[in-house]
């Protein structure tokens, strides 16, 4: 665990707005440039009406997608994406430019060293961790943890940045975050207003407030993105076996947002996920039980923790 800070050192703590950072090079080109790009700004403005606030992000859409926008022509999308591709490099690149790229990753205690070492350093940035587990085993635990635990300075294995949270089952506790920031030094208000908070009802309302995150993604520092849970809309909005294919298909595009959020603004995303039996389990396993979401789910997280419950169901063994 980490030790509490001096109280003359926890004054200090504070986040390093955008501006005033001047060796972290920017990981995005704004949507922006695409006026002195020739781009009409009216259409960039569509752009931006659509949850695209960036040139990467722009990039990461289809020009199926694109032409869905309202007011976006095939001719308008061609030009559009032919001005970003100017910008922004998506083709080929060295192994050592890719190795440079992956110096900007950024790891974010959880708190707990024995967990960070499993981690190899905490939980990454530009990637998705998954941690799935009965109730009550520590998953939402850990989230709240990691709401502070990200906004410490890098030098303290922070990620010197916001948190944005997406709460799907009311799981959310404001007052837990209190103690939790007390613990590691920080001012539990200042913490608490670096949070960006909503609370989901649908999958399409999930989905929506994903695309929201690029508007303010895009102009200040965030350097996480919980989703607790990613899966439970989805197995209260679609019933049975003859929605299931529709189901996943859904899942699949929500994955897919979460993925290009990752990689876009170099945040760590880190999402909850339930267990469902496992009727195929084995006579050797007592209790099987298996993340809910299928291979569609498992295919999308970059690393994957399982939390059961200890002796006398105490929580967080992975």
């Amino acid at each position: 665990m980490i030790a509490t800070l001096k109280a003359e050192e926890a004054s200090q703590l504070q986040l390093v707005e955008r501006e005033d950072i001047d060796d972290e090079e920017d990981l995005f080109e704004s949507i922006d440039k695409l006026i002195s790009a020739g781009i009409n700004a009216g259409d960039v403005k569509k752009l931006q009406d659509a949850g695209i606030y960036t040139c990467n992000g722009l990039m990461m859409h289809t020009k199926k997608n694109l032409t869905g926008i309202k007011g976006l022509s095939e001719a308008k999308v061609d030009k559009i994406c032919e001005a970003a591709e100017k910008i922004v490099n998506f083709g080929y690149i060295t192994g050592s430019d890719a190795l440079l790229r992956r110096k900007s990753v950024i790891r974010i205690t959880t708190g707990s060293q024995s967990l960070d070492e499993l981690l190899g350093g905490g939980i990454e940035t530009s990637a998705i961790t998954e941690a799935f587990g009965e109730f009550r085993s520590g998953k939402t635990q850990l989230a709240h943890t990691l709401c502070v635990s990200t906004q410490l300075p890098t030098n303290m294995r922070g990620g010197n940045g916001k948190v944005a949270y997406i709460d799907t089952e009311g799981t959310f506790r404001p007052d837990r975050i209190i103690p939790i920031a007390e613990r590691f030094g920080m001012d539990p208000a200042a913490v608490l207003d670096n949070i960006v908070y909503a609370r989901a009802y649908t999958y399409e309302h999930q989905y929506n407030l994903l695309l929201g995150l690029a508007a303010k993604m895009s102009g200040e520092q965030f350097r996480l993105l919980i989703v607790d849970s990613v899966i439970a809309l989805f197995r209260v909005d679609f019933t049975g076996r003859g929605e299931l294919a529709e189901r996943q298909q859904k899942l699949a595009q929500m994955l897919s947002r979460l993925t290009k959020i990752a990689e876009e603004f170099n945040v760590a995303v880190y999402m909850t996920n339930q267990v469902i039996a496992d009727p195929g389990g084995g006579v050797f396993i007592s209790d099987p039980k298996k993340p809910a979401g299928g291979h569609v789910l498992a295919h999308a997280a970059t690393i994957r923790l399982m939390f059961r419950k200890g002796k006398d169901n105490t929580r967080g063994h992975c």
